[in-house]
């Protein structure tokens, strides 16, 4: 996909909150000033209507939003969701809806999983996953963004995961959502150095990034569960983040243990400060 000039930003800016149903009442009252922008998953709001549609339009005319998929499972040995990428663009239209991201990663062959599996790290995987993405592209109308995942196992590795994200992101010319809990939690399951991966990284192509909490199950084992807070080690990699690549709108994922209000808040303001410190 070709652009009059290369752009890989996300069009949102400061700091965000995943959107989630149960979080609606909750952020009723919360203001642009507090919450830059905001993230969806789309396949949750796709063909719904009656009291959640209305309420979901309230936010999406208040606040900025970019929908992050969970299901078109871009590395699958199934055909492309065209289907499904088609409802998403019409949502997107909809709601101007500004971005849209996806994981490096696939959930589905003749069914559909809950979990994000890995996708091997060879040179055929580069050149099959690079061409679904520039599919979905064309189907979408913009360029879209791939986050780099958390996994557990590694199949078939041919080349190193930075090689990997680097090739395929290179093929498609698409974006980069950089995770950097990912990043960290993948550095202690797969014990390498988290800041030389995230340096080894196209932070060039970064259209915004990800922050969250994970669960410890081991002293070597991280589990990417988005349900607790941000610990001081994902504080600091983002500071990195922001050091080596420039300072990125960034969004904080919190998918369940929801805390009040007022300690989400209190974690999207650690963002925002450190977004002041890089600038």
């Amino acid at each position: 996909m070709a652009d009059a000039a290369v752009n890989y930003s996300a069009a949102v800016t400061g700091a965000g909150l995943g959107l989630r149903r149960t979080l609606m009442k909750t952020l009723a009252d919360v203001s642009p000033g507090q919450i830059q922008f905001m993230e969806v998953a789309p396949e949750n709001w796709i063909h719904v209507g009656g009291r959640l549609a209305k309420q979901f339009r309230t936010y999406t005319e208040r606040f900025p939003f970019v929908c992050h998929g969970l299901s078109l499972s871009i590395g699958s040995p199934a055909p492309l969701n065209t289907d499904l990428l088609h409802a998403i663009k019409n949502l997107m239209r909809e709601h101007g809806i500004r971005y849209y991201s996806e994981h490096l990663s696939y959930c589905s062959d003749q069914g559909q999983l809950y979990d994000l599996l890995p996708i091997p790290f060879t040179a055929e995987a580069v050149d099959y996953v690079a061409e679904r993405i520039a599919r979905a592209q064309d189907i979408l109308g913009q360029r879209i963004a791939i986050e780099n995942s958390s996994y557990y196992f590694a199949p078939q590795q041919e080349m190193s995961e930075s090689e990997f994200i680097n090739a395929v992101i290179r093929k498609a010319d698409c974006a980069l959502l950089l995770d950097v809990n990912n990043i960290y939690v993948n550095s202690i399951n797969h014990r390498y150095d988290p800041y030389e991966f995230l340096a080894s990284l196209p932070g060039e192509r970064t259209a915004y990034i990800h922050i969250a909490g994970h669960y410890n199950e081991a002293d070597d084992l991280r589990v990417d569960t988005h349900g607790m807070a941000v610990i001081d080690p994902v504080w600091q990699l983002l500071e990195k983040a922001y050091e080596l690549f420039g300072v990125k709108p960034t969004l904080l994922e919190r998918d369940f243990n929801i805390p009040p209000l007022s300690e989400l808040l209190a974690e999207i303001n650690e963002i925002k400060i450190r977004q002041q410190r890089a600038l």
